[in-house]
């Protein structure tokens, strides 16, 4: 039996966003499209790493051009011995296993005040979790996010175990993509 190799190394420019959102210490990499192919999902993927030889586990995001970015913390970075601009050496390999998502606050409390909902949320895969969860965390607007989390209740009050008409890569709806780099 030949065993296939899932580990993925490649090279990339870190990058710093052009919007960092408050925390200009972090920075981005976009991952090849051939090494994104690999991975077994186009949407949120959680994989262990190494990044110039620095271990690391994280969730990769997608970018809507079914790849993905790696969001590169202050303290990854400098573990790295890496800045913004350089090329940096990465290897990655996807988790065996998806972990379990954090589940946002307002949506364990509308879990919690609809029983049959947190029931049939229970019987779901975490990869169903996964979705529901960046479905919600996807919106744009808190308007927007309460009445997916009440849509979420009763889907799943229905006995519907995952979201249809999502399109967890982005790609189809463009509602995802890496951060626009700085120059």
């Amino acid at each position: 039996m030949t065993q296939v190799d899932r580990t993925s190394q490649f090279q990339a420019k870190l990058l710093s966003p052009l919007h960092p959102g408050g925390e200009s210490s972090w920075a981005f990499v976009v991952l090849p499209k051939d090494v994104s192919e690999k991975l077994p999902r186009r949407g949120r993927t959680t994989v262990d790493g190494k990044i110039n030889g620095h271990r690391f586990k994280a969730t990769l995001e997608p970018d809507g051009q079914l790849s993905h970015w790696l969001k590169v913390s202050k303290e990854l970075k400098d573990a790295a011995g890496a800045v913004v601009g350089d090329v940096v050496t990465l290897e990655i390999e996807a988790v065996e296993q998806e972990p379990e998502p954090e589940m946002p606050s307002d949506l364990a409390e509308a879990l919690a005040a609809a029983p049959e909902a947190r029931s049939v949320w229970g019987e779901t895969t975490t990869i169903a979790r996964l979705d529901w969860i960046h479905w919600i965390t996807s919106a744009k607007q808190s308007k927007t996010r309460a009445k997916r989390i009440s849509d979420a209740c009763a889907m799943l009050s229905s006995g519907k175990r995952r979201i249809c008409c999502f399109d967890p890569s982005g790609y189809y709806s463009k509602a995802f993509r890496a951060p626009e780099a700085a120059d």
